[in-house]
């Protein structure tokens, strides 16, 4: 069987991407500067960065919460850039999870509740297959045992490994990691990016981390560097 193009095996691609603020005005200025990447099925990739260079910025654009000025996005061969808030909103729910710093959970709801959360948001109907599938990731997480807690009673590693189990649910195909061990111990830390290298593995989804540790980028197997809105480097592992 012949490979598929480069362009399909591609989960997302930037084309030229601009975003400015204060369009229009004297205070006019680009903070990305006509960004080409590519990132395709399956890669664990860093984006690096010092602080200010646009890191945020540009993760906003690919998780289709903020929208370019110029240029395309791409996201599993769709342009991007003409949906109006319905359909990103929808892309987004279908193809990308999410990991933040700060692990956003709901702490009026338990932790099964709070795994179970995207497919709901999404307009998927609770039933007993859907919560068995939140108790498998949360089983693979270490914490099916704590389904019935709510967050504040776990530890800041737990709460983020609730986290990466909510971000797995819908087996996006794209997983967004911004910051996701910045407020974890050491200890912690290699545990939660251990989860996500392994569920890369096993699912196959595509995963974006940005992060200021420099021993975490290096374990991923692609580095990229951002500076001052424009990729100056971008360095594979060499292959195992």
């Amino acid at each position: 069987m012949s490979e598929a193009p480069p362009e399909e095996q591609d989960v997302l691609r930037l084309q030229q991407l601009r975003k400015s603020y204060q369009v229009g005005t004297p205070l006019q200025v680009e903070v990305l500067h006509g960004i080409d990447f590519r990132l395709a099925r399956g890669e664990f990739t860093a984006l690096v960065g010092p602080s200010g260079s646009g890191k945020t910025t540009l993760l906003n654009l690919i998780g289709l919460l903020d929208t370019p000025t110029d240029g395309e996005l791409f996201l599993l061969g769709r342009p991007t850039r003409a949906l109006d808030d319905r359909e990103r909103t929808a892309l987004r729910g279908r193809s990308i999870g999410f990991v933040f710093q700060f692990h956003h959970l709901i702490q009026a709801f338990d932790v099964l509740d709070n795994v179970l959360m995207p497919a709901l948001v999404q307009g998927q109907r609770r039933s007993r297959a859907l919560e068995q599938q939140a108790l498998q990731l949360l089983e693979a997480v270490g914490l099916q045992a704590h389904a019935r807690k709510r967050p504040g009673e776990l530890s800041g590693g737990q709460q983020q490994r609730v986290a990466i189990a909510r971000a797995l649910l819908t087996r996006p195909p794209l997983v967004l990691a911004d910051e996701p061990t910045g407020n974890l111990d050491t200890h912690s830390a290699n545990d939660v990016f251990s989860l996500l290298r392994s569920f890369n593995a096993s699912f196959g989804c595509a995963v974006l981390v940005v992060t200021h540790d420099p021993r975490l980028a290096h374990r991923c197997d692609r580095i990229v560097d951002l500076v001052d809105g424009r990729l100056v480097g971008d360095t594979r592992a060499p292959a195992q």
